[in-house]
């Protein structure tokens, strides 16, 4: 196979609409458009959710609640997950990620007590519930804050 032979599935592509060529296209002169106006002007139009002067949508509907922009968000690992690694081996953010235990970091991992742990394993994580550290200790692991 050779680059110039590479084509589109059949009927995925469609060709292009020209839009303002001529009357016989069925869409020429004002391409659309209509006649004059705000939305007949290159640039023109209005930004999303601008009701025409009317107060707006996000403006009429009430706030609600406290949203602390300082919050932190944790990705959350339990114990039971831990169990896929080998006896000994150090658990890291990169070796979750590399298992597919996690998908990103966020602002840091917590690990939590769900479910039984039954390897010996050194965690590193940035905080451990209490439960969580029992069961990798009772284990023989270590917990590690990072």
């Amino acid at each position: 196979m050779k680059l110039h032979e590479l084509s589109p599935a059949a009927g995925s592509a469609k060709p292009v609409y020209r839009k303002g060529r001529g009357p016989a296209s069925g869409n020429g002169k004002t391409a659309g458009k209509g006649h004059k106006g705000q939305n007949a002007r290159t640039g023109g139009g209005v930004r999303p959710g601008f009701e025409g002067g009317q107060i707006p949508l996000y403006r009429r509907l009430p706030k609600r609640g406290f949203h602390n922009v300082f919050a932190k968000h944790y990705t959350i690992v339990n114990v039971d997950a831990l169990n896929v690694f080998e006896d000994g081996s150090v658990v890291s953010a990169d070796t979750l990620i590399e298992n597919g235990i996690i998908n990103d970091i966020q602002d840091g991992i917590k690990v939590l007590g769900n479910g039984e742990i039954s390897k010996k394993l050194t965690v590193k994580a940035s905080i451990f519930s209490a439960s969580a550290k029992e069961k990798i200790e009772a284990v023989g692991g270590k917990t590690e804050v990072i």
